[in-house]
């Protein structure tokens, strides 16, 4: 075989192999509403669309943490309003975790390393609820040392974030 043809073959082979995993999950900006953003997972097994946040204010102020608030609907696997948090480190299991907008509270009372989220779906419909109408959530977590932190999350452009991605993956 002569060496133009093999290396016809070698980059058809890259691209075919290129190709297949760059199908294989994409991530796509569906809009920004306000402080909120949707966003689509095209995986194989299926789609993922979410809505998410970043604080507008953190406690304390000199501890920076990648902190995020999402709202996640997974068609394949039956899950809708699917809320979690992470406040960007590894949480105390010790203490409770709490979402606070005026006199609700909603505690995510499952926690795994740096994220959390609420087992009861309808309590997650109930702080959906809350969301919608509020203009402020607070999410109270603590670390492994038991230091607290508090993250301010804006919920301007949340129904709408929320209502597209809800659609997107209907």
């Amino acid at each position: 075989m002569s060496i133009i043809i093999k290396s016809i073959i070698f980059f058809f082979s890259i691209i075919i192999f290129n190709s297949t995993f760059a199908s294989a999950e994409e991530l796509k900006k569906i809009g920004k509403f306000k402080d909120w953003e949707t966003l689509v997972l095209v995986k194989d097994s299926g789609l993922t669309c979410f809505v998410q946040t970043k604080p507008v204010l953190q406690s304390p102020k000199a501890n920076k943490r990648e902190a995020r608030l999402f709202v996640s609907f997974r068609p394949s696997d039956k899950v809708a309003d699917e809320i979690s948090t992470t406040s960007g480190y590894e949480f105390n299991i010790q203490n409770k975790i709490l979402a606070t907008s005026g006199k609700r509270k909603y505690v995510f009372d499952i926690a795994k390393d740096s994220f959390a989220w609420i087992s009861s779906n309808k309590v997650e419909k109930k702080m959906i609820k809350t969301m919608k109408k509020g203009s402020r959530i607070m999410v109270t977590g603590y670390n492994k040392s038991g230091s607290q932190t508090i993250d301010h999350y804006s919920l301007l452009g949340f129904t709408k974030a929320y209502n597209t991605a809800k659609k997107s993956c209907t």
